[in-house]
């Protein structure tokens, strides 16, 4: 039994002139057959061609020959070779360089990374490791980033450079939820600048839910609805847990594995108070609790009787001074006006927004917006508290939302939008639409600008501006004429009825300018936006999607679908990104 082996292997590196012949040659030897496989990088196969041909010489001795070498060729080169009793593999770097340049005398080489570091996935606390190959002469500075910034050798980070070997590694140990990202190598001397980028995926149990749950009463029962996690662990959510306890520490699971962000709880004893928590779960286990809820007393039938659902209702203008003070002015536009106001009687805070109400089908219409607000009770979702009637404008009294539009947060000069934050945000969009839909409400108008997020910190958003959005009926086929031209759908232009996949069309868009900062199928004015949306063609081209995971591109394909019936619904988003 004689398995392959190397009598004489690669050489440690192999110089070449570009444009000028090279060869690669090793010794061989073994039980025969003996098969020889060329590789090149990252196990790219070499196929046997006139550029580059595998050659036999005899007595074991075995070549790459490459005809014409080219900057390009530069990289490290695998010989492996297999019998039935095994394998054996060696290795070179081949470095191309300038016709002109005297080896002999120390020719100058421009830097170049011959292997990147390659994509890597770390479970949370143990050690990840990013290293690359590289060559250069004079030696090359390397440098080591994320988000933009250089990265140091402190504490638990490392940075181990061999620049004799023409080796470098990028060690983090322990390694946390925040080391998840894209890391960029730099390379450079006066001749050349290259760089390479690799993500970091740190998994493990996922964080608890962010923000505390939401709680409401109804009737007996309690109403509870809470937010994804800002990190799932790098893992898909496969469910949440919801606890609930009516004494201090005593805690009872009353939903295991739930697959949504809200839990009805019935069979409450009236009179008793109760605060929830959840937990969520990955395929690494439990995350801890989330923050407990405020406390939620089951009032008594009598008490309850004016509460149940929450239906806000237009009350006389004149009873909002009584119970708000206007403070500064948030904004204005084209329907009115909006300013922050405050509860005289809890002091807390929230936006009112006045709109101008000239005509009867105006005020039909904020009605409509109302009616619709009211069913869409969700924690993505924007939430009305009050509404008033005067006989020329309405108010309606909404939540507060700090934070700004997510398209300002995400073109700020120090937020660096990853790949996984675009999962975060766009698991939060489909969490708010496919709650929608299951109401039979289409927004209509899904945009960056109607994405805010609920804190200058937060990765929280919530949808707002339900002003377009419609009530769709089953048997009766709804057809409109609006919207933003970069993100309206296809059946929308041609006035064909609309459906819930309406909306998943804006949301691919959506993704695809988050992704990459570009519209897809923006022209030169509207009538070529248009031209651009019916015909449904966009490409992944640009630069910007170079760093982009096949996995997005091909959930964006899913949604920019020109029929509609084939586009993702938002259930199905959810399922993909857990």
């Amino acid at each position: 039994m004689r398995p392959p082996i190397f009598t004489k292997g690669l050489p440690r590196e192999i110089r070449a002139k570009e444009g000028h012949p090279c060869s690669i040659q090793a010794t061989i030897s073994g039980e025969e057959p003996l098969r020889v496989v060329w590789t090149r990088g990252d196990n790219e196969e070499l196929p046997d061609c006139e550029d580059m041909s595998h050659v036999e010489l005899g007595n074991g001795d075995v070549a790459l020959r490459v005809s014409d070498t080219f900057m390009e060729d530069s990289g490290l080169y695998t010989c492996t070779v297999y019998n039935k009793h095994g394998m054996a593999q060696s290795h070179t770097r081949l470095i191309v360089v300038e016709d002109g340049l005297d080896e002999d005398e120390g020719g100058e080489v421009p830097a170049r990374i011959l292997v990147g570091p390659e994509d890597c996935i770390a479970l949370h606390g143990e050690k990840a490791v990013l290293s690359a190959i590289f060559s250069g002469n004079p030696q090359p500075t390397l440098l080591w980033s994320k988000g933009g910034e250089e990265i140091a050798s402190t504490g638990r980070v490392k940075i181990v450079t061999d620049k004799e070997q023409g080796e470098t590694r990028l060690e983090i140990d322990p390694v946390g939820a925040d080391d998840s990202g894209k890391y960029v190598l730099t390379v450079y001397n006066h001749l050349a600048t290259d760089y390479r980028f690799a993500s970091l995926s740190v998994e493990g149990v996922p964080n608890p839910p962010a923000e505390r749950p939401v709680v409401e009463a109804r009737g007996c029962r309690a109403y509870v609805a809470w937010n994804s996690p800002h990190y799932d662990g790098g893992s898909m959510v496969t469910g949440y847990k919801v606890e609930m306890s009516s004494l201090n520490d005593q805690w009872t699971t009353v939903a295991d594995r739930c697959h949504s962000l809200s839990h009805t709880v019935s069979g409450l004893e009236p009179g008793t108070t109760y605060t929830f928590r959840v937990s969520c779960q990955n395929a690494h286990g439990y995350s801890a609790p989330s923050r407990q809820s405020v406390p939620l007393t089951i009032l008594r039938t009598e008490e309850t009787s004016e509460e149940q659902g929450g239906v806000v209702k237009f009350e006389d203008g004149s009873l909002f001074a009584h119970r708000f003070e206007r403070l500064e002015e948030l904004g204005k536009g084209r329907y009115g006006v909006v300013h922050r106001i405050r509860d005289k009687i809890n002091g807390k805070k929230y936006a009112a927004k006045v709109v101008r109400c000239i005509k009867q089908q105006d005020k039909d219409k904020v009605a409509q917006e109302l009616d619709i607000m009211n069913s869409l009770r969700h924690p993505k979702l924007l939430q009305l508290v009050a509404a008033y009637e005067n006989p020329r404008d309405v108010t309606l009294v909404l939540e507060l939302i700090t934070g700004g539009e997510l398209f300002e947060r995400v073109v700020a000069d120090d937020f660096t939008l990853t790949e996984r934050d675009c999962i975060l945000f766009m698991r939060q969009i489909c969490e708010g639409v496919a709650y929608m839909h299951s109401q039979s409400v289409v927004h209509l108008d899904l945009k960056p600008e109607n994405i805010m997020c609920t804190t200058r910190n937060s990765h929280d958003i919530k949808l707002i501006d339900f002003g377009l959005a419609q009530k769709l009926s089953g048997d009766q086929p709804v057809r409109v004429m609006f919207g933003t031209p970069e993100f309206i759908a296809p059946e929308i232009i041609n006035y064909e009825p609309i459906g819930t996949q309406t909306d998943m069309w804006s949301v691919g868009v959506i993704c695809y300018v988050l992704l990459s900062g570009l519209s897809p199928f923006m022209g030169d004015n509207d009538a070529e936006t248009f031209a651009n949306i019916t015909r449904a063609e966009f490409d992944f081209d640009d630069g910007d999607f170079d760093s982009i995971s096949q996995t997005a591109k091909d959930f964006i394909s899913e949604l920019l679908v020109k029929r509609k019936e084939d586009r993702l619904t938002a259930e199905e988003c959810l399922r993909i990104g857990g």
